[in-house]
């Protein structure tokens, strides 16, 4: 078991034995996470993706650059994103600045993807309307047979993101609604965390 995490003085080293915890306990996606962005005119939106890396300097996760995230995140390069294990009564919340990824980092992630995802990838026009669902399925009958046999390199419009935080919230359930909750914060995605204990 974790010791009492209000005792922990960065993030990082304490959210990685929470998602360790997660792994264990969670029947399905412990990766889970909404992801928060704002559209052109500052209309929240949120939707579910996957954590695919976990490092030092943030949270990584990857998808179309054409779709609703990624145009948004293109007029506004800040994110919150939400962790709830609800089988630890667990969640952490996280907001900061956005950047992309490195080819590099891209290209070796999508090449671990299995192969019928990566066609997709290049198939589906994400969060464009579709006529019918036959549309979808042509357009991955046709990039299959583009690619046959051969290597299915990442779309130039796939890319990865990572959210460097500025917040990260720890909240844990106590009895009575006495929740226990934890806020590390700092100025800069580089500088030095700050934390304070908060009322539920």
């Amino acid at each position: 078991m974790t010791q009492d995490f209000t005792d922990a003085n960065e993030p990082f080293d304490l959210f990685e034995q929470w998602f360790a915890e997660a792994r264990d306990k969670e029947i399905n996606d412990p990766n889970a996470m909404c992801l928060a962005t704002v559209d052109k005119d500052g209309l929240p939106d949120a939707r579910m993706v996957l954590l695919k890396g976990l490092e030092p300097l943030g949270f990584v996760f990857y998808t179309n650059s054409e779709s609703a995230k990624g145009t948004e995140l293109s007029h506004n390069m800040k994110a919150a994103l939400i962790f709830h294990w609800k089988s630890l009564r667990r969640q952490v919340r996280v907001r900061g600045p956005v950047e992309v990824v490195s080819a590099q980092e891209a290209d070796a992630y999508f090449a671990s993807r299995p192969r019928d995802s990566r066609i997709g990838a290049w198939a589906s026009q994400q969060s464009r309307p579709m006529e019918t669902r036959f549309a979808l399925e042509k357009a991955v009958v046709r990039e299959a047979a583009r690619f046959g046999l051969g290597d299915v390199p990442r779309p130039p419009h796939w890319n990865g993101y990572r959210v460097r935080p500025v917040q990260v919230e720890f909240w844990h359930d106590r009895p009575f609604r006495l929740h226990d909750r934890v806020t590390f914060y700092r100025d800069t995605p580089d500088g030095a965390w700050r934390k304070e204990r908060l009322y539920p």
